[in-house]
């Protein structure tokens, strides 16, 4: 797997560098020789952010977590990551590394994704800064909009910092 790091407002020490690599290796036998794993750290006042991404054939594993010190956050950003695979594997076992998920024993039956409500609306055009208005005044956490810009599809929403991300699709 390849692993790259990045440091937001922070110079990345190699002893850090050299953990995540280490941590993410354990990954390895889940993934194929493709996979790539991105750890972002970003360093606000007394809090360390760590961002861990996995990709692998279309397949996209996500963690973040917040800690005092950034080691702590890799270790539990990484510990969230096993866990989704695991919890996950059923569903992952057609996509990723097959004999990698034999040696995990059994769990409980695996949740079914029962659709309870349908909600059916129209899209129409409007700005990022619109969109993020309409999302605040309903109370959603995310809002799906046809940018006027571009006449794409796109989704806002509110992150856990406080702050709003934009999804844009990518072909």
């Amino acid at each position: 797997m390849k692993v790259t790091t990045a440091g937001r407002k922070v110079a990345l020490k190699q002893s850090f560098i050299d953990r995540a690599q280490e941590r993410l290796a354990k990954l390895d036998k889940f993934f194929s020789e493709d996979a790539s794993a991105q750890v972002t750290v970003t360093v606000e006042k007394d809090w360390q952010t760590v961002e861990v991404t996995v990709r692998d054939k279309g397949f996209v594993a996500r963690a973040e977590k917040d800690a005092p010190a950034m080691e702590d956050a890799l270790e539990s950003a990484v510990d969230v990551i096993t866990k989704q695979i695991i919890k996950n594997r059923k569903r992952l076992e057609t996509r990723l590394y097959k004999p990698a998920f034999e040696d995990f024993a059994p769990v409980a039956e695996e949740e079914n994704f029962a659709i309870v409500r349908e909600k059916h609306f129209y899209v129409r055009p409007i700005t990022v800064e619109e969109a993020i208005l309409e999302m605040n005044l309903i109370g959603h956490a995310f809002y799906l909009f046809r940018n006027v810009d571009t006449d794409e599809l796109n989704v806002v929403y509110r992150r856990k910092n406080g702050s709003y991300g934009l999804l844009i699709p990518k072909d």
